[in-house]
This record gives C-alpha cells, sequence and structure tokens, in this order.
C-alpha cells in the first residue's frame, strides 16, 4: 500500500496527473497557509452573499470552508475527479456546522464540465491548473459555464510540481477569451483573475 501510494506521488511529480488523494497530509500543511491562507484566495474571489461558485480541484477542501462561509444565501459547486476528496471536502464542511446548506458536490473531469451554461459567477482553482489533462477544453467549459461578466480566478504557487508561471496562465486565459483584470501576490505565489466579457 504504502509503495503504490509513492508511486502514485512520483506519477503526480513527473506527469499532469491528479494530487494522490491519499497524501492530502500535505495541502493540510501549515505550511501551507504561510505561502497563502484561504481567507486570502477568498478576499480575491469578489464575493457577494448570493454568489454562485464553481470551486474546480478542491482536493480537501483546504480553501471550500472559507468560500461557503461567505456565501450563506449562495452556491459553492464542488467540482472534483476523485471521489475519494469529495467525501473529504464534504467531511470538512460537515464538521463547519451551518454550512451544509450553500455546497453541492459533483465528481466528473475538468474538461468536461457537466453543469448547464452560465451557471455561476465566480469558478476559481488554486494549484490545479497544471494537472488538467486538457487545459484549453477546461477553459473552454468554464467560459460556457460561467456567466457573462463573471469571474475565473486561478491560484498558483510554489513548490506544487505543476506550477504554471503567471505569464503562461495569462497567455492561455486570453487565447480562450477570458479578459485579465487584476493579479495579486509574488510569481512563486499569485493569483490572477479574469473576466469573461
Amino acid at each position: 500500500m504504502v509503495l503504490e501510494i509513492f508511486r502514485e506521488g512520483i506519477k503526480h511529480a513527473f506527469g499532469r496527473r491528479a494530487f494522490p488523494h491519499q497524501i492530502t497530509f500535505i495541502l493540510e500543511s501549515p505550511l501551507r497557509k504561510i505561502l497563502i491562507r484561504p481567507g486570502q484566495v477568498a478576499d480575491r474571489l469578489h464575493l457577494t452573499e448570493t454568489s454562485r461558485v464553481l470551486e474546480v480541484g478542491a482536493g480537501s477542501g483546504v480553501f471550500s470552508v472559507e468560500v461557503a462561509r461567505r456565501i450563506p444565501r449562495g452556491l459553492l459547486e464542488i467540482l472534483d475527479l476523485q471521489p475519494e476528496m469529495l467525501e473529504k471536502v464534504q467531511r470538512k464542511i460537515e464538521a463547519a456546522s451551518s454550512l451544509s446548506h450553500v455546497v453541492a458536490y459533483t465528481q466528473g473531469d475538468a474538461s468536461n464540465l457537466p453543469f448547464s451554461d452560465v451557471t455561476f459567477d465566480v469558478a476559481f482553482l488554486v494549484t490545479v491548473f497544471g494537472e488538467v489533462a486538457e487545459p484549453r477544453k477546461c477553459l473552454q467549459g468554464l467560459y460556457r459555464v460561467i456567466r457573462p461578466g463573471g469571474l475565473l480566478s486561478i491560484t498558483e504557487h510554489l513548490p506544487d510540481t505543476d506550477f504554471s508561471t503567471f505569464s503562461r496562465i495569462r497567455s492561455v486565459v486570453e487565447g480562450e477569451g477570458f479578459v485579465f483584470t487584476e493579479r495579486f501576490g509574488r510569481p512563486w505565489c499569485y493569483t490572477a483573475n479574469f473576466r469573461r466579457p
């Protein structure tokens, strides 16, 4: 079992792979919160109490609870490829109490979003974009499900093995029709925000 977990970690480190659910303790490390805190990510999303939000690749839900707290009359739709990750997020949301009513869970692939057109005000990804097998298809799907004027927010930070530079993210995202609006942070830990025109 340990050997299999190690193999999955190596595959993740050297290729576009979903982060292995067996080693999510790395995502939960207090050191990660030194790089970027859940409140910082939530602040950068420009949420309102009624925002409809899509979190792509939530992992174990490091940022999910804080986002859900800020949209008490909205919706946080959590999409993840791995059912084990969705279970971890759900346990975290339930432990936070009084948030379950604003959160929904969908197992699915970021390259084939299973949502209706113009469903969300905001979509965000934190250290996920580099794991997506077909980034352009993912962005095309996000463009479809985000309402006109809505926000796409991508956060990247080192030492994530799938780290994407700001210039790469901006080029690819703008190539799919989004308009760059703002950037927060430093080159090694940043959030880039885009709007759907």
